[in-house]
């Protein structure tokens, strides 16, 4: 596998993971032990996952680990939606940061379908 930060979906990852720990900073301090840290650690986990599994060897390996990071990116769409809701995110901020999850949501699901393709045609070797 190539180096994580080569993978477009990484650096999408990594730069959303960035954003949502810089927005939260001013969130409610009684929210730090709840809301804040799931969103960050749901966050942090995507690139995380990329990073772990390019270093696995095979594909089967990297897409297993893919398959975290698409549930945890799921996550977070989720919270900065609640978020939203509860009023801790304006509409404008909901919109950039579920702006930057969604690309990387989209490159990162691009990365394990191709791994996938990969997966079959060695089978078929």
């Amino acid at each position: 596998m190539e180096p994580y930060e080569g993978f477009d979906a990484w650096q999408r990852a990594h730069e959303a993971a960035l954003a949502i720990h810089k927005a939260t900073r001013s969130w409610p301090t009684e929210e730090r032990y709840a809301l804040t840290a799931e969103i960050r650690k749901a966050a942090r986990s995507v690139p995380t996952n990329i990073v772990e599994g390019s270093a696995k060897r095979g594909a089967v390996e990297f897409r297993r680990y893919l398959d975290i990071s698409l549930g945890s990116i799921a996550e977070v769409g989720y919270l900065l939606r609640f978020a939203r809701d509860l009023g801790i995110l304006s509409e404008m901020e909901y919109n950039h940061l579920e702006d930057l999850r969604s690309q990387a949501a989209k490159l990162l699901w691009y990365l394990y379908r191709s791994l996938g393709s990969r997966e079959i045609r060695s089978k078929k070797a």
